[in-house]
């Protein structure tokens, strides 16, 4: 069972970073660097789910999802602090009525409280089940997950260098630095 609550929140994490990428690449929206740090942020958690489903079990993976989502959800929560002020405006499209950030905030919101929920669960378990977990049989689904994280990460990587090079992201991107086009 908590391989599979794990699967269903890398695939959750597999949404948010699909659904970042239709707005950037189908829409036109830049990620800011808030933006950004914040993907980044749920690509760490990823990362935690990903070696708990890859390598077996283990409280630092869980770790490593818990302090991550307190990091970048501070950064969320700092982008809100920053529009929430009437006049001052707001960056990027809505979704069902909030922004990314916000949506970001939730998101980071539901993955500490998964990740306390999986420690209380898991911390009962005696040793020696948690080593069986990575011999047992993987999932074709969890293992299809796991690639598509993998690749979601790949070109998250890739479209950061393409809009922000070697260097800082601008503030406020208009348009990549190394994608130029015939606008």
């Amino acid at each position: 069972m908590p391989r599979a609550l794990d699967t269903l929140a890398l695939t959750g994490i597999c949404g948010v970073l699909l659904v970042a990428f239709y707005y950037q690449f189908a829409l036109d929206e830049l990620p800011c660097p808030l933006c950004a740090l914040q993907r980044v942020g749920f690509i760490i958690a990823g990362v935690g789910l990903l070696l708990n489903l890859r390598a077996g079990y283990s409280p630092a993976h869980y770790g490593l999802v818990l302090l991550t989502s307190v990091v970048a959800g501070s950064a969320s929560l700092r982008q809100i602090a920053l529009h929430v002020v009437p006049g001052s405006g707001s960056y990027g499209s809505a979704l069902f009525g909030f922004h990314f950030y916000t949506w970001a905030f939730v998101g980071y919101g539901a993955l500490v409280v998964y990740t306390g929920v999986a420690l209380l669960l898991e911390g009962n378990r005696p040793a020696r089940d948690l080593a069986h977990d990575v011999s047992r049989g993987r999932s074709p689904i969890a293992a299809a997950v796991c690639w598509l994280f993998v690749a979601l990460t790949a070109a998250n990587m890739l479209a950061f260098a393409l809009e922000c090079g070697l260097g800082p992201c601008p503030d406020n991107p208009t348009s990549y630095l190394w994608w130029p086009r015939g606008d």
